[in-house]
């Protein structure tokens, strides 16, 4: 991928920066996002000479294929990946090396710091999030596409729901609709809830039959070469209560409240404000017991984080979810979610699904 020799120069030039001679990065999905390497057990030993990747036999091949460029340092079958490591340190003439803190063991920083004389490592966090967090060109499009893939899903499963249809049913049949349709698979476990299954934000689906209940909640998303897409509409039956669409108005107007909000510069308390203004305005922000969203990538919870603890500030290139929800224990809960690009002049709503209130109509 073309991008990959940039996100590294990107990483190289910080380490000035960072006061370090060298990045020792371990964790497997910033070695993906920097390497194009999809293999795991595998490090990146980053510095201003060029880039190592540290992996064994199993991957010789497959890193041939997805490194071009990178160095390669296979360890032999009577070494431990850290060994390689420790040689490649001691060889490479840096002294201040940065490690990431929150992914390295404990046992594998001892090792290190026990066998490499005259190096110190020094802790760092999130040096190659904060890089992920404005996605380039070849990331936004890899986004679009698992947006495409998880709306078609939704489109074309709601019109065959049945009564008999259970909450496990439907979860499973949006799994195999998104392999059919080219996704590695969902980018996370769907949440399909129905009635006051809703009120639980992180609800498990269970052999529910969906005729018990008047409204449905499913938060779901496709994994698309790496990259995750995160969707929710609730649904809900005619009959449905005053209550509800009072609240799924309520959240709705929050909901764009928010995403109007949406460019760079302007800082993700912000927008969380925003919602959570309208919320209140509706008599139910009590009921909202979650942050405004998040950004999406590789992983399907990525920086920047919407909260009302945020001290992030938008940028061009970020994708971020916003997904207000109320919840009531024991009747119902209603979540509206999108995935935003940030723009040079605003934003973009990849996702288009309808959800206005007499949009998100199902009948069994």
């Amino acid at each position: 991928m073309s991008t990959l020799p940039t996100r590294l120069q990107r990483l190289t030039d910080s380490l000035d920066g960072l006061e370090l001679d060298a990045m020792l990065v371990t964790d497997e999905t910033n070695v993906r996002y920097l390497s194009g390497f999809t293999g795991d057990s595998s490090f990146l030993l980053v510095t201003p000479q060029g880039t190592s990747i540290l992996s064994d036999g199993r991957y010789t091949a497959q890193i041939a294929e997805q490194c071009a460029g990178i160095e390669t340092q296979i360890r032999s079958s009577t070494q431990l990946l850290r060994d390689v490591v420790k040689e490649l340190l001691s060889s490479s003439g840096a002294t201040k090396v940065g490690i990431e803190a929150d992914k390295l063991t404990l046992a594998e920083f001892q090792f290190l710091e026990a066998g490499c004389d005259g190096i110190e490592f020094v802790s760092t966090k999130a040096v190659v999030e904060k890089l992920r967090m404005i996605k380039d060109e070849a990331e936004v499009l890899l986004t679009r596409r698992a947006v495409e893939i998880a709306e078609r899903v939704f489109t074309e499963l709601v019109p065959t729901l049945t009564s008999e249809h259970t909450e496990k049913q439907v979860a499973h049949e949006i799994e195999h609709r998104m392999r059919l349709l080219g996704a590695e698979g969902c980018s996370f476990a769907p949440i399909v809830a129905a009635g006051p299954g809703g009120a639980l934000p992180h609800y498990q689906p269970q052999n529910l039959p969906l005729a018990k209940h008047r409204s449905l909640l499913i938060d779901w998303g496709a994994k698309y070469e790496g990259y995750a897409s995160d969707l929710t509409r609730t649904l809900h039956q005619q009959n449905v209560s005053d209550a509800f669409k009072r609240a799924y108005e309520g959240v709705l107007e929050a909901q764009l409240a928010a995403i109007e909000l949406i460019r760079p510069g302007v800082s993700a308390r912000e927008v969380d404000a925003a919602a959570r203004a309208a919320l209140e305005r509706h008599g139910i922000l009590d009921a909202f017991k979650h942050g405004l969203g998040h950004g999406t990538g590789l992983q399907i919870h990525e920086s920047p984080r919407m909260s009302p603890i945020s001290d992030e500030i938008l940028a061009s290139g970020m994708i971020i979810t916003v997904e207000p929800g109320v919840y009531y224990d024991g009747d119902f809960g209603i979540r509206i979610e999108d995935d935003i690009l940030v723009t040079d002049s605003g934003h973009e709503v990849l996702s288009t699904l309808p959800k206005g209130l007499d949009d998100c109509r199902f009948i069994l």
